[in-house]
């Protein structure tokens, strides 16, 4: 029974990130009260080989939403084939100053500039060890706010370090606008010393752990079709294992005018659709399957995930689709992708 619907106007009459935090609370006690086997949602689907993993099914959990993997178990009853955690950073960081999630609701669209606020890697850490969750689980990395550019890769090895004996993949999260210059890590020059770094390191980690951990990047939906072409080339180059596309995005085109249209950050949600799909496309024509592409941005209905898979993705991910449509997302988007 889909009984978010009910829900719903209660939540958005709350502070946005109040909200966020309410729902995320109640999932926890509701996974430790074992309510959420009730209401376990399981999809039958064909499983998908991406990255050398199998998932169960093709629809997946967006970094952002859970930054510190507290509510792995709740999120996995709602039936997603994978989920990711993070972006975590290596020390602790509280983000910017409130409020710093806004609904556009008009639009089913989100900004926000949270500025990966999170209590750090080893706490992260800690809460994957403590649960329960057996399923596919990527593991979102980022840098601390204060690291400058030059010394941005220590941040990400650092994470990649820590975090590698419990994903099943990483992602490295270039593409935040919440954190300042960190896009100015999507260069030519300056992302293909980071990649040409953190392959290295995977390489070492794999060798000492006897288990290979895949690596994808996460890239901005505000590329040019030269940045893209850029882009694709690095990640053959440095034979990177998938590309997550996309972020949110810094244009206001979809909203203009709109109430809280105005506000600075990151936007999400439908509005965000077409410049995602956009970029997978153009990623797709570059990269010709040498690696995957994991779609994600203004998946609201099962018929945006198949556009998504349409233009050259392997899986997709969701995030603010479940702000406006709930759980029942996630099913649809796993009966719509079979």
């Amino acid at each position: 029974m889909n009984i978010y619907p009910l829900f719903k106007p209660l939540l958005f009459q709350l502070e946005a990130e109040y909200a966020h935090d309410v729902t995320l609370a109640s999932l926890r006690w509701a996974e430790r009260l074992g309510l959420m086997r009730l209401h376990s949602n399981q999809c039958e689907s064909t499983p998908r080989q991406v990255m050398g993993i199998t998932f169960p099914n093709a629809i997946g959990l967006a970094a952002g939403l859970d930054k510190n993997a507290a509510v792995i178990d709740g999120m996995a009853a709602l039936g997603f084939g994978f989920i990711e955690v993070g972006t975590v950073t290596p020390r602790p960081q509280p983000g910017n100053p409130k409020p710093r999630l806004f609904r556009v609701k008009e639009a089913e669209g989100i900004i926000n500039r949270f500025g990966f606020n999170n209590l750090g890697v080893d706490h992260l850490i800690s809460n994957v060890k403590a649960s329960k969750y057996q399923g596919v689980l990527g593991i979102n990395i980022g840098k601390n706010f204060d690291t400058p550019n030059e010394r941005a890769v220590d941040d990400y090895v650092h994470c990649m370090e820590k975090v590698y004996p419990y994903a099943s993949y990483i992602t490295v999260n270039i593409s935040s606008p919440n954190t300042k210059n960190l896009r100015a890590l999507q260069e030519k020059e300056a992302l293909s010393a980071l990649l040409a770094t953190l392959k290295l390191t995977q390489t070492k980690l794999a060798q000492q752990y006897g288990r290979y951990v895949p690596m994808a990047l996460k890239i901005a939906p505000d590329l040019t079709g030269e940045q893209i072409i850029e882009i694709a080339d690095l990640l053959m180059q440095h034979q990177i294992d998938g590309v997550i596309a996309t972020n949110t995005t810094l244009a206001r085109d979809a909203i203009a005018g709109m109430p809280n249209a105005e506000e600075a950050g990151g936007l999400s949600g439908a509005p965000v659709k077409n410049s995602a799909t956009r970029v997978i496309q153009q990623l797709s024509t570059q990269l010709q399957g040498a690696l995957p592409i994991i779609g994600v941005g203004g998946i609201l209905s099962g018929a945006d995930a198949v556009e998504k898979i349409a233009a050259g993705a392997s899986l997709v991910q969701v995030y603010s689709g479940l702000i406006y449509k709930g759980p029942k997302l996630v099913t649809d988007v796993c009966k719509a992708l079979g």
